[in-house]
Protein backbone atom coordinates (compact mmCIF):
# COMPACT_ATOMS: atom_id res chain seq x y z
CA UNK A 1 0.00 0.00 0.00
CA UNK A 2 1.09 3.33 -0.50
CA UNK A 3 -0.05 6.38 1.30
CA UNK A 4 0.81 9.77 0.48
CA UNK A 5 0.33 10.59 4.82
CA UNK A 6 3.14 8.57 5.66
CA UNK A 7 4.61 9.38 2.10
CA UNK A 8 5.96 5.84 1.54
CA UNK A 9 4.62 2.33 0.66
CA UNK A 10 4.68 -0.45 3.00
CA UNK A 11 3.92 -4.34 2.50
CA UNK A 12 2.71 -4.65 6.13
CA UNK A 13 -1.31 -5.72 6.37
CA UNK A 14 -0.96 -3.55 9.44
CA UNK A 15 0.13 -0.71 8.67
CA UNK A 16 -2.10 -0.39 5.71
CA UNK A 17 -4.71 2.53 7.32
CA UNK A 18 -6.29 5.39 6.59
CA UNK A 19 -6.70 8.18 9.31
CA UNK A 20 -10.33 8.07 10.89
CA UNK A 21 -10.63 11.57 10.64
CA UNK A 22 -10.25 11.49 7.13
CA UNK A 23 -13.22 12.94 5.12
CA UNK A 24 -13.22 9.98 2.54
CA UNK A 25 -13.66 7.70 5.50
CA UNK A 26 -16.20 9.49 7.37
CA UNK A 27 -18.21 11.25 5.24
CA UNK A 28 -17.47 9.84 1.59
CA UNK A 29 -15.54 12.54 0.06
CA UNK A 30 -13.26 10.85 -1.92
CA UNK A 31 -12.91 9.20 -5.52
CA UNK A 32 -11.20 6.08 -6.54
CA UNK A 33 -10.53 3.88 -9.73
CA UNK A 34 -9.26 0.10 -10.50
CA UNK A 35 -6.71 -1.08 -12.78
CA UNK A 36 -5.69 -4.66 -13.81
CA UNK A 37 -2.49 -6.16 -13.52
CA UNK A 38 -2.06 -7.86 -16.26
CA UNK A 39 1.34 -10.08 -15.72
CA UNK A 40 1.61 -9.95 -11.87
CA UNK A 41 -1.81 -11.19 -11.37
CA UNK A 42 -3.88 -8.59 -9.53
CA UNK A 43 -5.23 -5.24 -9.25
CA UNK A 44 -4.09 -2.04 -8.36
CA UNK A 45 -6.97 0.43 -6.59
CA UNK A 46 -6.44 3.92 -6.06
CA UNK A 47 -8.29 6.56 -3.99
CA UNK A 48 -8.47 10.31 -3.61
CA UNK A 49 -9.44 12.00 -0.58
CA UNK A 50 -10.19 15.43 0.74
CA UNK A 51 -7.95 14.07 3.12
CA UNK A 52 -7.92 14.55 7.21
CA UNK A 53 -8.35 17.04 9.54
CA UNK A 54 -11.75 16.63 12.15
CA UNK A 55 -14.71 15.05 11.41
CA UNK A 56 -16.97 17.91 10.52
CA UNK A 57 -18.96 18.11 7.35
CA UNK A 58 -17.30 19.93 4.87
CA UNK A 59 -13.42 19.95 4.86
CA UNK A 60 -11.59 23.01 6.36
CA UNK A 61 -9.22 25.09 4.67
CA UNK A 62 -6.14 23.29 6.06
CA UNK A 63 -7.04 20.00 4.86
CA UNK A 64 -4.66 18.49 2.25
CA UNK A 65 -5.91 16.01 -0.24
CA UNK A 66 -4.75 12.25 0.39
CA UNK A 67 -3.47 9.51 -1.82
CA UNK A 68 -3.54 5.87 -1.18
CA UNK A 69 -3.02 2.84 -3.80
CA UNK A 70 -2.96 -0.86 -2.74
CA UNK A 71 -2.32 -3.22 -5.22
CA UNK A 72 -4.17 -6.49 -4.45
CA UNK A 73 -3.14 -10.23 -5.30
CA UNK A 74 -5.40 -12.37 -6.74
CA UNK A 75 -6.25 -14.85 -10.02
CA UNK A 76 -5.58 -12.83 -13.30
CA UNK A 77 -9.07 -12.00 -15.04
CA UNK A 78 -7.12 -13.15 -18.22
CA UNK A 79 -8.03 -17.08 -16.39
CA UNK A 80 -10.92 -16.50 -14.53
CA UNK A 81 -13.42 -14.42 -16.33
CA UNK A 82 -16.56 -16.70 -16.86
CA UNK A 83 -16.46 -18.05 -20.28
CA UNK A 84 -19.95 -19.54 -19.93
CA UNK A 85 -21.25 -16.51 -19.11
CA UNK A 86 -23.52 -14.96 -16.23
CA UNK A 87 -27.33 -13.87 -14.95
CA UNK A 88 -28.10 -10.89 -13.86
CA UNK A 89 -31.31 -9.34 -12.66
CA UNK A 90 -33.36 -6.37 -12.74
CA UNK A 91 -31.92 -4.22 -9.50
CA UNK A 92 -34.86 -3.25 -7.87
CA UNK A 93 -32.77 -0.66 -5.98
CA UNK A 94 -33.16 2.62 -6.79
CA UNK A 95 -30.67 4.14 -9.22
CA UNK A 96 -27.94 7.08 -8.39
CA UNK A 97 -29.27 10.90 -9.70
CA UNK A 98 -27.02 11.36 -12.79
CA UNK A 99 -25.28 14.24 -10.68
CA UNK A 100 -24.16 11.41 -9.00
CA UNK A 101 -24.06 8.30 -11.26
CA UNK A 102 -21.15 10.15 -13.52
CA UNK A 103 -18.38 10.14 -10.54
CA UNK A 104 -16.78 7.47 -9.50
CA UNK A 105 -17.27 8.16 -6.13
CA UNK A 106 -16.87 5.88 -3.03
CA UNK A 107 -20.68 6.82 -2.24
CA UNK A 108 -21.13 2.96 -3.39
CA UNK A 109 -24.35 2.34 -0.90
CA UNK A 110 -26.80 1.59 -4.09
CA UNK A 111 -24.37 -0.17 -5.45
CA UNK A 112 -23.52 -2.23 -2.49
CA UNK A 113 -27.07 -3.30 -1.93
CA UNK A 114 -27.64 -3.74 -5.58
CA UNK A 115 -24.78 -6.56 -5.79
CA UNK A 116 -26.05 -7.82 -2.56
CA UNK A 117 -29.71 -8.13 -4.22
CA UNK A 118 -28.07 -9.83 -6.88
CA UNK A 119 -25.95 -12.40 -4.67
CA UNK A 120 -29.23 -13.48 -2.94
CA UNK A 121 -30.74 -14.14 -6.33
CA UNK A 122 -28.24 -16.27 -7.83
CA UNK A 123 -27.50 -13.68 -10.01
CA UNK A 124 -23.84 -12.03 -10.69
CA UNK A 125 -25.14 -8.64 -10.49
CA UNK A 126 -27.94 -6.32 -10.73
CA UNK A 127 -28.85 -4.22 -14.33
CA UNK A 128 -30.16 -0.79 -13.25
CA UNK A 129 -33.10 0.95 -15.24
CA UNK A 130 -33.93 4.25 -15.37
CA UNK A 131 -37.21 6.15 -14.82
CA UNK A 132 -38.04 5.89 -18.57
CA UNK A 133 -37.26 2.04 -18.27
CA UNK A 134 -33.90 2.68 -20.19
CA UNK A 135 -31.30 0.30 -19.61
CA UNK A 136 -28.32 2.28 -17.52
CA UNK A 137 -25.69 -0.06 -15.88
CA UNK A 138 -24.52 -2.59 -13.41
CA UNK A 139 -23.51 -1.70 -10.09
CA UNK A 140 -19.77 -2.22 -10.82
CA UNK A 141 -19.84 -2.28 -14.88
CA UNK A 142 -21.13 -0.76 -17.69
CA UNK A 143 -23.67 -3.06 -19.95
CA UNK A 144 -23.37 -3.57 -24.08
CA UNK A 145 -25.39 -5.20 -26.08
CA UNK A 146 -24.95 -6.92 -30.35
CA UNK A 147 -28.31 -5.79 -32.04
CA UNK A 148 -30.35 -7.86 -34.09
CA UNK A 149 -28.85 -5.47 -36.71
CA UNK A 150 -25.36 -6.74 -35.77
CA UNK A 151 -24.75 -3.39 -34.16
CA UNK A 152 -22.70 -2.99 -30.71
CA UNK A 153 -24.44 -0.75 -28.77
CA UNK A 154 -24.33 0.38 -25.37
CA UNK A 155 -26.66 3.07 -23.44
CA UNK A 156 -25.50 7.06 -23.38
CA UNK A 157 -23.32 7.87 -20.68
CA UNK A 158 -25.68 11.15 -19.44
CA UNK A 159 -27.12 8.85 -16.75
CA UNK A 160 -24.38 6.82 -15.90
CA UNK A 161 -20.41 6.25 -15.62
CA UNK A 162 -19.14 5.71 -18.73
CA UNK A 163 -15.83 3.63 -17.67
CA UNK A 164 -12.52 3.38 -18.97
CA UNK A 165 -13.29 -0.50 -20.28
CA UNK A 166 -16.05 0.41 -21.44
CA UNK A 167 -14.62 3.38 -23.67
CA UNK A 168 -11.66 1.58 -24.53
CA UNK A 169 -14.33 -1.56 -25.98
CA UNK A 170 -16.12 1.10 -27.91
CA UNK A 171 -12.63 1.70 -30.01
CA UNK A 172 -11.39 -1.66 -30.18
CA UNK A 173 -14.63 -2.82 -31.76
CA UNK A 174 -14.14 -0.69 -34.47
CA UNK A 175 -11.48 -3.69 -35.70
CA UNK A 176 -14.82 -6.06 -36.02
CA UNK A 177 -16.31 -3.21 -37.82
CA UNK A 178 -13.88 -3.36 -40.72
CA UNK A 179 -13.77 -7.11 -40.83
CA UNK A 180 -17.31 -7.14 -41.25
CA UNK A 181 -18.12 -8.79 -38.08
CA UNK A 182 -20.24 -5.76 -37.00
CA UNK A 183 -22.28 -3.24 -38.79
CA UNK A 184 -21.34 -0.63 -36.66
CA UNK A 185 -21.33 1.03 -33.05
CA UNK A 186 -24.00 3.30 -31.33
CA UNK A 187 -24.58 5.08 -28.36
CA UNK A 188 -28.32 5.08 -27.99
CA UNK A 189 -30.85 4.76 -25.12
CA UNK A 190 -31.99 0.93 -24.95
CA UNK A 191 -35.32 -0.33 -23.28
CA UNK A 192 -35.23 -3.57 -21.71
CA UNK A 193 -37.09 -5.40 -24.21
CA UNK A 194 -34.69 -4.27 -26.80
CA UNK A 195 -31.86 -5.58 -24.53
CA UNK A 196 -33.26 -8.97 -23.38
CA UNK A 197 -34.01 -9.57 -27.19
CA UNK A 198 -30.50 -8.77 -28.16
CA UNK A 199 -28.38 -11.00 -30.11
CA UNK A 200 -25.67 -10.91 -27.22
CA UNK A 201 -25.20 -9.16 -23.85
CA UNK A 202 -22.37 -8.06 -22.17
CA UNK A 203 -20.42 -6.26 -18.82
CA UNK A 204 -17.79 -4.36 -19.02
CA UNK A 205 -15.60 -2.93 -16.32
CA UNK A 206 -12.17 -3.53 -14.81
CA UNK A 207 -13.00 -6.21 -12.77
CA UNK A 208 -14.60 -8.52 -15.72
CA UNK A 209 -12.81 -6.93 -18.93
CA UNK A 210 -15.63 -8.38 -21.57
CA UNK A 211 -17.96 -10.77 -19.34
CA UNK A 212 -20.83 -12.46 -21.20
CA UNK A 213 -24.11 -12.80 -19.95
CA UNK A 214 -26.67 -15.17 -20.64
CA UNK A 215 -29.83 -15.13 -18.66
CA UNK A 216 -31.33 -11.65 -17.61
CA UNK A 217 -33.72 -12.35 -14.88
CA UNK A 218 -35.85 -15.46 -16.02
CA UNK A 219 -35.03 -14.95 -20.31
CA UNK A 220 -32.51 -16.20 -21.50
CA UNK A 221 -30.18 -14.06 -23.92
CA UNK A 222 -30.18 -15.70 -27.43
CA UNK A 223 -30.63 -18.99 -25.93
CA UNK A 224 -28.61 -18.69 -23.49
CA UNK A 225 -25.46 -18.96 -25.53
CA UNK A 226 -21.91 -17.12 -25.18
CA UNK A 227 -21.69 -14.70 -28.69
CA UNK A 228 -18.96 -14.75 -30.98
CA UNK A 229 -19.15 -10.68 -30.78
CA UNK A 230 -18.37 -10.73 -26.76
CA UNK A 231 -15.16 -13.25 -27.11
CA UNK A 232 -14.18 -11.43 -30.04
CA UNK A 233 -14.25 -8.23 -27.98
CA UNK A 234 -12.89 -9.98 -24.63
CA UNK A 235 -9.55 -11.29 -26.91
CA UNK A 236 -9.02 -7.33 -28.64
CA UNK A 237 -9.23 -6.10 -25.14
CA UNK A 238 -6.67 -8.99 -23.62
CA UNK A 239 -4.05 -8.12 -26.64
CA UNK A 240 -4.70 -4.24 -26.34
CA UNK A 241 -3.20 -4.79 -22.89
CA UNK A 242 -0.88 -7.41 -23.49
CA UNK A 243 0.54 -5.37 -26.28
CA UNK A 244 0.70 -1.77 -25.16
CA UNK A 245 4.07 -0.06 -25.37
CA UNK A 246 6.17 1.16 -22.01
CA UNK A 247 5.77 4.64 -23.32
CA UNK A 248 2.24 4.53 -22.87
CA UNK A 249 2.32 4.24 -19.16
CA UNK A 250 3.60 6.47 -15.91
CA UNK A 251 6.40 5.46 -14.77
CA UNK A 252 6.30 5.61 -11.16
CA UNK A 253 9.69 5.79 -9.14
CA UNK A 254 9.93 4.50 -5.25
Amino acid sequence: MYSSIFGGITTDPAAMVIPMDDHMVHRGHGVFDTTTIIEGEGTLRYWLSAGPGDFELSPSSFHQPSLYAIVIQNPSLLHNNPNNGVKVITSSVPIKAPQFATIKSVNYLPNVLSKIEADESGAFAGIWVDEDGFVAEGASMNVAFVSKERELVMPRGKKILCGCTAKRVLRLGECLVRDGRLKGIRLKDVSVKEGKESQEMMLLGSGVLVCPVVQWDDHFIANGNVGSITQALLNLVIEDMKSALPSVGTPVHY
